[in-house]
């Protein structure tokens, strides 16, 4: 790893080894009526450098010398609902998607579906950054692609007064995976499959969050096209009508809002992105959340400190996620300018999956200059002329997931 050094994680203690899972769950059984929590795993996903296979790996290439589509960033019908890659392709009559960024999946980390991270789609910033998270950026015509990383800023004015904004279209409150901003709970930094919290926030909503805007206490102004307020919400929640949008308060900064939000005002919603050194930039065309960084400069270079990956205190997440084999999903770029889109097969026996540092593998064999791991696990989908011509880990089948790209005709 680029910027961890690993270590002992700690202990692992097995008993017993067979053929087949039938016999290793007999067992198991006995283990756990003696007391003990346990569970049955194949060994082949530990990640042994001995093992050799069997690996399933699809791989999608777009050349935009030749390609005529569109390659776009698709959450479907709006941010809050989830729908499988299959479906999202359908919708769109994709020749081909994959799964796309992190998102949030339990409700009481917020809204099921939502990015979990920056989503830009066509040029329009539909979910805030976490902070210094890489991201898989685009152009429709597949010209110009690339890892980044960014951060987001984002302001409300009225009158003579400018509040910060926390967030925009997710829950107030929740904020999955971290990265926010500075009083966030318990902590400022990207933390993995964690959900920060805090209690105070401004967060503006567009009307592709959804049928209606997150509900509870709090204070939420309504906002026509020209940034007029419309109506002033003392309980949170309810549609929006067309071409509204509005602006949720909760905690202190509930009274914060209501001080500039009164019906006929004007405020001003507006954010902006900074790159890796600070600077203002423009917003990509396209941009889905991941991590960790896998390639760089053409060589491996894999992030998992920087992303979250390593939790303090919690060495059995990251031998979990980072460590073991799993499912994996790979956006990137190779020496030519090809965009490059891959899946790992995993938790099989007829495919082991990838750890993070064979993914930086994979991803440096194919070819790639710059690459980045996307969400994987039963994420993991590949369709291509309306199949998925991989096999999704998760034992309900295609699991609906927050975002996509597609490959368009």
């Amino acid at each position: 790893m680029a910027d961890f050094a690993g270590g002992t994680l700690g202990f692992r203690v097995r008993i017993g080894l067979n053929a087949d899972k039938a016999a290793a769950n007999t067992l198991l059984a006995r283990v756990r009526a003696a007391g003990f929590t346990a569970s049955a795993v194949f060994t082949g996903w530990d990640g042994s450098s001995t093992d050799r296979g069997p690996w399933r790996v699809q791989v999608l290439t777009i050349d935009p010398k030749k390609f005529r589509g569109d390659l776009v960033g698709d959450f479907g019908p709006d941010i809050e609902r989830r729908e499988t890659t299959s479906m999202l392709a359908r919708t769109r009559n994709a020749t081909a998607g994959i799964n796309a960024g992190f998102f949030v999946l339990d409700p009481a980390a917020g809204a099921p579906g939502d990015p979990a991270g920056l989503g830009v789609y066509n040029g329009q910033l539909r979910s805030e950054a976490t902070n210094s998270r890489p991201v898989f950026t685009f152009t429709a015509d597949a010209r110009h692609a690339g890892v980044n990383r960014y951060s987001w800023t984002g302001e409300v004015r009225g009158g003579h007064t400018t509040l910060a904004l926390d967030g925009i279209n997710r829950v107030p409150g929740l904020i999955r995976n971290c990265g926010g901003t500075h009083d966030d709970l318990p902590t400022s930094h990207p933390l993995h499959d964690t959900t920060c919290t805090d209690p105070d926030e401004l967060v503006a909503f567009t009307a592709d969050y959804g049928a209606s805007t997150p509900a509870g206490p709090g204070v939420e102004a309504v906002l026509d096209r020209q940034g007029r307020v419309t109506e002033v919400r003392e309980t949170r929640g309810g549609a929006l009508p067309a071409g509204a949008r509005s602006v949720q308060g909760t905690g202190t900064e509930a009274a914060a809002l209501r001080a500039i939000a009164k019906p006929g005002a004007r405020l001003a919603v507006s954010g902006h992105l900074t790159d890796e050194q600070g600077r203002p930039t423009h917003s990509p065309q396209m941009a889905v959340n991941g991590g960790p960084e896998l390639v760089r400069d053409g060589r491996p270079h894999v992030t998992p400190q920087a992303d979250g990956m390593v939790r303090p205190g919690d060495p059995s997440f990251y031998y979990g996620w980072a460590a073991k084999r799993n499912p994996r999903t790979i956006a990137g770029v190779d020496g030519h300018g090809r965009i490059m889109l891959a899946t790992v097969d995993g938790r099989a026996v007829d495919s082991l999956g990838l750890s993070i540092a064979e993914s930086a593998a994979v991803a440096d064999s194919l070819g790639m200059e710059s690459a980045v791991n996307l969400d994987g696990g039963g994420s993991t989908t590949m369709v291509v002329d309306g199949k998925v011509i991989n096999r999704p880990s998760d034992a309900a089948g295609e699991r609906p997931v927050g975002d996509a790209i597609l490959v368009l005709p």
